[in-house]
């Protein structure tokens, strides 16, 4: 089975359809895709993959630059205090960009700090638990959880990562109680639950899918309201019990720049976006890490991204949420 990590995202052929290309603006110099999470997970794939495909479509070099930490706030702010000229490029998520705005008191900048871009992939979180946990179903494992009574440990990329409040969401509606572990990235997180040092986690299911198929972690469901057609096999959550009829959560990576950047910068990077989302290998190997495309429009990204701060402000407020960005 094919290893899904930075390696083999960057093995990506460069073929694309026969589209137009977005030649109206290039940066001309060095540009950078800046990673507010550690290497291994799926913003970290993202980025790379988009920076060897815009570098060969530009001729100029594009770095890759990780800056994890505080839920993904410190890399976001790295860009947000970037010159707004198109070479300063954040591959942002449904954390930082979404969740974070009504999670944390005291962080430093607001939706209008950043221009959306391009939405690049989606998909479900999925519920992994490590084989020593006695639980194939979702009942057992929530019956095996109140067995805990709060001792059971469970992973996460971030706080305030949708992994994070994917695991606040479902002790809440099942009754059940579980310490939060926050890892600097989905590829720490995944190392310590591989080896048992946690329990279980819900992470994004593009970085959990070689193990599942390798036997290393035990899935039960995924978070989305429908099941994945990479495993159709493995229900919804909400499908399980009762208790979880609500639960639904998505997540999702898109491209961001710093506010003030010029319209026809926006355009032509989103352009060379859907050239990418566009081409069959890229199709085929976000089905293989289990997401699939989400093309668009900058205007369409801006629109989706209001929608999910507006959904997780809801469910924050309601669960009476609130830390420090650090």
């Amino acid at each position: 089975m094919t290893r899904i990590t930075r390696r083999a995202a960057l093995t990506l052929p460069l073929a694309i359809p026969a589209v137009a290309r977005a030649q109206d603006w290039r940066p001309g110099q060095q540009a950078r895709i800046v990673v507010p999470a550690a290497p291994g997970g799926t913003t970290d794939i993202m980025a790379r993959l988009l920076g060897q495909f815009l570098q060969a479509r530009w001729g100029t070099p594009v770095v890759v630059e990780n800056r994890s930490g505080g839920g993904g706030t410190i890399g976001t702010m790295e860009v947000v205090r970037s010159a707004p000229d198109g070479r300063h490029m954040l591959m942002g998520n449904i954390g930082p960009q979404a969740i974070g705005y009504s999670l944390f008191r005291n962080l430093q900048y607001r939706p209008e700090s950043l221009t959306a871009v391009a939405n690049v992939i989606r998909g479900p979180n999925v519920l992994v638990l490590h084989p020593s946990v006695p639980a194939r179903t979702v009942p057992e494992f929530v019956a095996w959880l109140r067995q805990q009574d709060g001792r059971a440990s469970y992973g996460t990329s971030g706080l305030g990562q949708s992994p994070h409040l994917s695991g606040v969401w479902f002790n809440q509606l099942t009754g059940t109680r579980s310490e939060a572990v926050h890892f600097r990235g989905a590829g720490p997180l995944l190392i310590d639950l591989v080896a048992g040092n946690v329990q279980f986690a819900f992470d994004n299911l593009t970085t959990s899918m070689e193990h599942i198929r390798g036997g290393r972690l035990r899935a039960l469901g995924v978070t989305s309201a429908d099941r994945s057609p990479q495993l159709p096999d493995l229900p919804a959550l909400r499908e399980t019990m009762p208790d979880l009829a609500p639960y639904d959560v998505s997540t999702w990576f898109g491209l961001f720049m710093p506010a003030g950047v010029p319209p026809e910068i926006v355009r032509g990077v989103n352009a060379e976006v859907q050239a990418l989302l566009g081409a069959p290998d890229t199709q085929a190997r976000f089905a293989q890490m289990g997401g699939v495309p989400a093309p668009g429009s900058a205007d369409d990204f801006a629109a989706f991204v209001r929608a999910e701060t507006a959904k997780w402000g809801e469910v924050i407020r309601r669960e009476g949420l609130q830390m420090d960005a650090s």
